[in-house]
């Protein structure tokens, strides 16, 4: 087997006297879609904040690549190969949906605004940009706001805005949160289809989501990893089920 995309070994993080990751050990293979479950306060958010460059470790490493990246920025780590979405959406509400996915591709081409060059002249950003508003089906939105676009919308436009850096991982934190049934069912079908071919690292509390996506699942509870295996092994671990699934959601 290839080496995995992204290995944590004895990945730790404290908060002063307040240790929050205990020594995670975490593999996501290339190509595979991982979910990362567990309940409030586990650690999720800031083992995703830890892998993407916004903390670094107290202790372990943390190889994505080929690479150990701990301690990186995350602009280092995005160039490599990573993208991240947010809990929160991250986007410019006041630039148009076009605008937000050509920033984002020009970031990952390494392009910046100058007063004699014409950002509209750069004709393969220009072709990126609508490619990936096509990928995310917002190609029909383009001149709109980001800001009038609906919660849905809007979470598919920060999909794009991660996708701009062509990402060997993506990491999606939460995109489920606030939607109703449908836009959940929307957006589920979207990462399905614009994470093919790349790997997945996905926190979600919607179990039918991670179980209808996920090749396999971890469990961190409390700080620490206390199962990963494919969905129907996490469905009946006992561990799981005692710690954080229940009877009822197992069966």
């Amino acid at each position: 087997m290839s080496p995995p995309i992204l290995s944590l070994r004895g990945v730790r993080k404290s908060f002063g006297p307040t240790e929050i990751i205990r020594g995670v050990d975490l593999d996501v293979q290339a190509g595979e879609r991982h979910a990362l479950i567990g309940p409030n306060g586990a650690g999720k958010s800031t083992l995703f904040h830890l892998i993407s460059g916004n903390l670094a470790p107290s202790a372990g490493s943390i190889v994505f690549d080929g690479q150990a990246i701990a301690g990186w920025s995350p602009q280092r780590i995005n160039r490599r190969g990573l993208g991240r979405s947010f809990q929160i959406t991250n986007i410019f509400p006041k630039l148009t949906v076009f605008e937000n996915v050509r920033i984002a591709a020009m970031q990952r081409d390494g392009v910046q605004y100058t007063f004699w060059r014409r950002i509209e002249g750069l004709a393969s950003i220009r072709a990126r940009t609508q490619a990936l508003l096509e990928q995310v089906r917002l190609q029909a939105r383009a001149t709109t706001l980001a800001g009038e676009l609906s919660y849905s919308e809007q979470r598919s436009l920060e999909l794009a805005m991660t996708l701009a850096c062509d990402p060997k991982l993506v990491l999606l934190d939460e995109p489920m949160a606030g939607m109703s049934t449908e836009e959940t069912q929307y957006t589920l079908e979207l990462i399905h289809a614009v994470t093919a071919g790349r790997a997945l690292l996905l926190v979600e509390h919607d179990m039918e989501v991670v179980f209808s996506l996920a090749d396999r699942i971890s469990v961190l509870v409390y700080g620490q990893v206390i199962a990963t295996g494919t969905p129907d092994e996490i469905r009946n671990h006992q561990g799981v089920r005692e710690a954080y699934l229940g009877e009822e959601v197992a069966a």
